[in-house]
């Protein structure tokens, strides 16, 4: 099938992995319909700026039903990304979530169901998995629920997987673990120390560095969900993007100091803590799955995946958008 005939709806297409997913799909030939929040700044987020004769951006969100209904009509494929996913933040703010996460899912999945599309491809993340009992982490894992963030994606799947069943609405779960990369918010571990080194910190505030990820540069991410859009016959099954290799916080920062030529020290920051029963000590994923069914593999290490994000966070343009001092949940 040529693919110039696709039309792809992307939900959450103005943040850091919907942005870099939109270019992707771009790049290989498909018409892209992008769905960035709506509001009153008319600001696209990551999109400001992207210009393509295939790409369409609506501004809208997916807690309304019936708008879900109007974008997703003529389209083949949906990516829903659209979702709250900061950790900190679902503490203080957990209904919110609820409403996005577990609302908005169910949204698009009727949406998705009533406009016949031929695949939808919903977002999970490794965290739904909690601290590793056993690594690399399969598919068939136990879901724990260590954050309300956690909860409401848990609970997203399930709706998505509950459509699958009882409709036979053609739903993959892409489930990728922690992805990294230029343009990603700076509450996040490698952003937040790549943005205080270039500012000049030589202090650098951060949480428990001893838990361990399984870090996937964001195109590798990207490249997972077009791999999950296109391969046949996987629909019902959840399945990881993951590199099946582990690094602590502790290592990453000191390989991120190395690359940026910088002696530093670190100082924990109490704000920067999960509560102890949130946080999620290991995660190593097993992507067997993922490499039978596609031809997907990982093609960056994180020593290459590291360089280029921060060649891109370094840049003054850039850097100038983030404000390394505050801590945003």
């Amino acid at each position: 099938m040529d693919i110039r005939k696709e039309k792809v709806l992307v939900t959450g297409a103005d943040g850091f992995i919907g942005s870099h997913l939109t270019e992707a799909l771009l790049a290989e030939g498909y018409q892209v319909r992008a769905l960035c929040q709506y509001n009153s700044f008319n600001n696209w987020g990551w999109l400001e700026g992207v210009e393509h004769p295939d790409l369409e951006i609506v501004t809208g969100d997916v807690r309304d039903p019936n708008f879900c209904r109007h974008i997703t009509r003529g389209c083949d494929t949906v990516y829903h990304l659209a979702a709250l996913i900061a950790i900190p933040y679902s503490y203080v703010a957990p209904d919110s979530y609820v409403d996005t996460n577990i609302k908005g899912t169910l949204n698009m999945c009727q949406a998705a169901k009533e406009c016949g599309v031929k695949r939808i491809v919903v977002t999970s993340t490794s965290e739904v998995y909690g601290t590793a009992q056993y690594v690399p982490i399969d598919e068939k894992h136990p879901r724990q629920p260590q954050s309300p963030y956690s909860a409401t994606k848990i609970g997203a799947d399930a709706i998505a997987m509950s459509f699958y069943n009882a409709f036979e609405l053609p739903v993959v779960i892409a489930r990728p673990f922690n992805t990294y990369g230029p343009r990603q918010s700076a509450r996040a571990i490698i952003p937040t120390i790549i943005t205080q080194i270039a500012d000049g910190a030589r202090e650098i505030k951060v949480g428990d560095l001893s838990p361990t990820r399984d870090f996937n540069f964001v195109k590798d991410t990207a490249a997972g969900f077009i791999a999950l859009g296109r391969a046949k016959g996987i629909e019902g099954r959840d399945i990881n993007i993951a590199t099946g290799t582990e690094v602590s916080m502790k290592e990453t920062l000191e390989t991120i100091a190395r690359i940026m030529g910088e002696k530093v020290e670190y100082v924990v920051d109490p704000a920067r803590l999960r509560p102890s029963g949130s946080e999620v000590f290991r995660l190593c994923g097993d992507n067997t799955l993922i490499t039978s069914l596609t031809d997907w593999r990982p093609r960056y290490d994180l020593e290459a995946g590291l360089r280029e994000t921060v060649g891109w966070f370094t840049k003054k343009e850039n850097l100038a958008k983030y404000k390394s001092g505050i801590y945003n949940v």
